[in-house]
């Protein structure tokens, strides 16, 4: 394997912004255009309630202000833009069954969604049966994209799926260099929730640890469904550890990292995008200081090409945050607006028959300066905008210490 870096971001991250406008009410309004053109929907999958609503609500709301953007503008000649959200609750049955919905409604053209890598497993091959596009903002496991297999043979698996976000095949390694280049961190104990995104993503990190000369001094696995995290917590005290590493997502890594500190070992708790967010902060408690998270792309407030999203999205009364994936659901519904305008525009101003199938194949030519960076996608329709963070916790807050790339 080839030796692999961090390469520092520079200022031409944020070169290029997409011009918006300021979006209006939150109702999405009657079906039709105003020219008494055509409606098209676009579908958003989230958990909109539960542990993780706070994400989910951050990915419908952007998506919803992607659509008003686009009407108000008068983007697609004669097209009529709304959105249509389901709540997964997490749970790959549930967004089993919101595909299906989804599919059976004929004005939906694409999908914003889902949040977890485990939900996506369940809807792709019911999008991807019905050639309908479906773009997810945060599903961060390799496979997805590149088959079970990805480490040894990459091998695109369904043509309908893509993803705004960038994979654990690189967050994981890119947290790894972190922790043991720059907090100077030599031995782990390494946790993981067995769902796909996090044991995926707990792998990934472990495989780069080794590799650069860190120490895996143990290993363990919880039930996301407790609280009590206790006997691990123990574990982790007694193994000398200096760090540790979780696989998962903030409503178990909070508490995990409160009893950890509570046991009597001091060390930070680092995660992937999945901790990335105030509750984890809140649930963890004071002594979370030091914890670390890695997410995707650089802070959306430090980008220029963010600054219009970040102020039309404050401009729209939206009660919740944007969130960590705001950013990243905006620019995979704009993905599939740009898929619908080039269909439209190809086909003399209307949709054709086959409109599924032709957004599908649009979108994965599409490229434009997006809220995040330049929005592309690669031949398995993985996002070429590979950028992460490191954020720290600093006086009760995430703040960021470290932006850059992972490359091979």
């Amino acid at each position: 394997m080839r030796q692999r870096s961090l390469i520092a971001i520079t200022a031409a991250l944020a070169a290029g912004a997409l011009t918006l406008t300021a979006c209006g009410s939150r109702d999405s309004g009657d079906k039709g255009s105003d020219s008494g053109g055509t409606t098209v929907v676009i579908g958003v999958d989230a958990p909109l309630t539960g542990d993780l609503s706070a994400l989910g609500l951050g990915i419908k709301n952007s998506v919803d202000l992607a659509a008003k953007t686009a009407n108000k503008k008068k983007y697609v000649d004669g097209v009529k833009f709304e959105i249509k959200a389901l709540d997964d609750q997490a749970q790959p049955s549930s967004g089993q069954q919101n595909a299906s919905t989804l599919v059976a409604d004929k004005d939906v053209l694409g999908v914003v969604g889902p949040l977890n890598s485990s939900v996506a497993e369940s809807m792709q091959k019911v999008f991807d049966d019905a050639k309908l596009v479906q773009i997810s903002p945060a599903n961060t496991g390799p496979a997805l994209t590149q088959g079970a297999n990805w480490q040894t043979k990459k091998e695109r698996q369904y043509k309908s799926y893509f993803r705004t976000a960038t994979t654990d095949a690189i967050q994981g390694p890119f947290a790894a260099q972190y922790v043991f280049n720059d907090a100077k961190k030599k031995k782990v104990f390494v946790i993981d929730d067995k769902k796909t995104y996090g044991a995926g993503l707990a792998s990934t990190f472990t495989a780069e640890f080794k590799k650069i000369g860190g120490q895996v001094v143990g290993t363990d696995h919880i039930d996301p469904d407790t609280k009590d995290f206790s006997a691990v917590a123990t574990k982790v005290k007694n193994s000398g550890a200096d760090v540790v590493y979780y696989g998962g997502e903030y409503p178990q890594a909070g508490p995990l990292s409160k009893q950890i500190k509570a046991s009597g070992a001091k060390i930070p708790v680092v995660g992937g995008d999945g901790i990335y967010d105030p509750t984890f902060i809140k649930l963890a408690g004071p002594n979370s200081a030091g914890d670390l998270a890695t997410s995707v792309g650089a802070p959306v407030e430090t980008l220029a090409s963010a600054k219009q999203f970040v102020a039309d999205y404050k401009a729209g009364g939206y009660k919740e945050e944007y969130a960590a994936y705001g950013g990243y659901s905006y620019d995979a519904a704009w993905a599939i607006i740009e898929g619908v305008k080039k269909v439209v525009d190809d086909n003399g101003g209307k949709l054709p028959d086959d409109a599924r199938a032709k957004v599908t194949a649009a979108v994965q030519n599409v490229s434009f300066d997006g809220v995040t960076g330049k929005v592309s996608f690669d031949e398995f329709g993985d996002a070429t905008n590979k950028q992460l963070t490191v954020y720290a916790v600093e006086n009760g807050a995430w703040k960021a210490v470290k932006s850059g790339t992972f490359t091979g």
